[in-house]
């Protein structure tokens, strides 16, 4: 069991996904941040002077209620540039790469029935004359 589960962990394509993984989650600290920082206030400025910032509050003077838009904004933008970066820095390489190593393997050539009896007859032959026949 442990020298199966050792194999599994040795493959190339789980540590490069753990690798992806704690690299995604770091990238989203990053742009969690950056979002919360420049776009929040320019969102939040929306409101006007006097308000909390983009969203309202369901009862008023109860913040309890307050339904911030901004933070659904966020998330949402967040999701798209983390999602963004993934599909460029990730997806488009490994894709070029798949497509460039299928480019060097042929299909194989499509044959008449007539090609492949003639191909048996000669390798019959060609073995008749080693004397292995």
């Amino acid at each position: 069991m442990l020298k199966g589960f050792k194999e599994f962990i040795m493959r190339g394509n789980v540590i490069d996904l753990a690798v992806a993984f704690v690299i995604g989650a770091a990238f989203a600290a990053v742009v969690t941040t950056v979002v919360s920082s420049i776009v929040t206030p320019l969102l939040n400025a929306l409101g006007g002077a006097q308000a909390s910032g983009l969203g309202f509050e369901i009862i008023d003077g109860n913040p309890a209620t307050y339904m911030d838009i901004a933070a659904i904004i966020n998330a949402l933008i967040v999701f798209l540039l983390t999602a963004l970066v993934v599909y460029v820095a990730l997806v488009l390489p490994m894709n070029k790469f798949n497509e460039m190593r299928n480019r060097g393997v042929e299909a194989p050539e499509e044959v008449s029935e007539e090609i492949a009896t003639l191909r048996e007859i000669r390798d019959l032959l060609a073995t008749r004359r080693d004397g292995t026949l």
